[in-house]
């Protein structure tokens, strides 16, 4: 164990066992270093991994404090990290993840299964002025100006972004996509060809497996840890066994776990794909909804090669139905580029100017503070009910960001017969299965916390819980 990790466990369990309290201030850099005999880059690698897994926050001008918001006593027990087979695999999870999303439309379906959070909860009002405002003032010819790699104040406006992140991004490497999805699957395409392994998380979002699948790719799937994602040590293994054309990723707040990786282990992440030349698709969709005091670092800030194919959305923070996304592929950016033009050749340019008209007036922080704020209340309210209502024995996530938990039954549980039993019950949920190539996790499922948490979503955990316990 490194010197800070030693230390950040040291304050991690003072937390903890309630020697340290919501609120108490912890002693200040300076005066660890002298305490402890350590560097202040000890000390604050420490904070920082403390900081990113909420136990810790910073306040300008005033130090490190122990968070205030933690959950009651009586939360459930958190999942193993994942330990799946090492061996590469053909990806058939389509059909299932058709079904479950077929389910989710439904709006007299309680959606803990839905992949999106409430509509409610964007501000949809302003963003219908701003179309409004932009259709007024469209230039014919941006129909031609404005085709991939996309409009030029929007690329400006994220690319901002990136700088405040400390990731330096220029316009001119940024693709507008249709959503995010159409982004990562750019990329995918762009460092792969039939029949290439791919590296990604176990469990895994669905979606990457869809595109494996589509592509005729083989998932090599890798240990995951549900707090700190995946396991670099089963990284560099795989690395070495397989020779990946691309390792996928989602670094913070993954789904379905809500894992978050540190700040280093990214870093260490970026290095060591960069050693085997390994193109990393960077799936960042959930990075503005974090809880703690800061946006999670990009792992593409640590990016030296060019190798970070950075993906972004503002479908799931900001304007859902508007479904504009982009990358930042780096030294494969004019790859993406092309295959944009040979697809889909560009996105609506109401909506990209409708966005880059709200990012340039201001105001983008202030929602994202009010989401976040909403999203944890609703993490914490979904958490207690799985305490309070699933079969004893249960584990679930604590994610501090995105909008997903992920939920481990007792040994035996069929997530899937579970799923059917839910549906009769009018009530969605994400079987295990759908998100692993091999159908693994069959007694584990994926719940929504993104929608206001109100007496239909108590009484359907209740309901779901009570299914669970029946289900053998």
């Amino acid at each position: 164990m490194k010197l800070y990790e030693a230390l950040a466990w040291e304050i991690e369990d003072l937390v903890a066992r309630q020697a340290l309290r919501p609120g108490d201030r912890l002693p200040s850099v300076r005066q660890q270093q002298a305490r402890r005999g350590v560097s202040p880059a000890t000390v604050f690698q420490a904070y920082y991994l403390l900081e990113a897994r909420g136990v810790i926050e910073s306040r300008p001008r005033s130090g490190y404090y122990v968070t205030r918001r933690r959950l009651p006593d009586g939360e459930p027990p958190e999942p193993q990290a994942s330990r799946p087979p090492v061996e590469a695999a053909m990806v058939d999870v389509s059909a299932l993840v058709f079904e479950v999303l077929e389910s989710a439309r439904n709006r007299s379906v309680v959606p803990f299964g839905s992949a999106f959070p409430s509509p409610l909860l964007f501000p949809l009002a302003r963003l219908a002025r701003e179309t409004a405002s932009a259709m007024r003032r469209l230039d014919p010819w941006s129909t031609v100006a404005d085709l991939a790699p996309g409009n030029d104040a929007l690329r400006r406006q994220i690319a901002l972004r990136y700088q405040l992140d400390g990731a330096p991004v220029s316009p001119d490497d940024i693709v507008i996509t249709n959503g995010a999805m159409e982004a990562l699957n750019l990329c995918l395409q762009a460092v792969t060809r039939p029949g290439d392994t791919v590296l990604v998380e176990s469990p895994a979002f669905y979606a990457a497996l869809q595109a494996l699948e589509r592509l005729g790719l083989h998932a090599v799937e890798v240990a995951t840890d549900p707090r700190e994602g995946m396991d670099l040590e089963a990284l560099a293994a795989a690395l070495e066994r397989h020779q990946p054309a691309a390792c996928w990723l989602m670094t913070s707040f993954q789904n379905p776990l809500g894992s978050l990786m540190a700040p280093e282990k990214k870093q260490e992440l970026v290095a060591l794909l960069g050693r085997h030349g390994v193109p990393l698709i960077e799936d960042d969709v959930y990075g503005e909804l974090y809880f703690g005091a800061r946006r999670p670092t990009l792992a593409k800030r640590y990016d030296q090669q060019g190798l970070v194919m950075h993906c972004g959305s503002f479908s799931k923070c900001l304007a859902p139905g508007f479904r504009i996304g982009w990358a930042a592929p780096g030294r494969h950016a004019r790859a993406v580029e092309r295959l944009k033009l040979s697809t889909s050749l560009a996105c609506a340019m109401p909506s990209q100017l409708a966005l880059a008209g709200y990012l340039a007036q201001g105001g983008y922080d202030r929602h994202l503070r009010q989401l976040r704020t909403a999203l944890e209340a609703q993490r914490d309210a979904m958490l207690m009910a799985v305490a309070r209502h699933f079969p004893a024995g249960t584990r679930a996530t604590r994610p501090e960001g995105g909008y997903f938990l992920w939920a481990e039954l007792p040994a035996g549980a069929d997530t899937l017969a579970l799923r059917r039993a839910a549906l009769e019950q009018g009530i969605g949920i994400a079987p295990g299965p759908m998100f692993s190539a091999r159908r693994e996790y069959g007694n584990c499922l994926r719940l929504n916390y993104g929608h206001p948490w109100n007496t239909e979503q108590e009484e359907a955990m209740a309901t779901l819980g009570k299914l669970a316990a029946r289900n053998p």
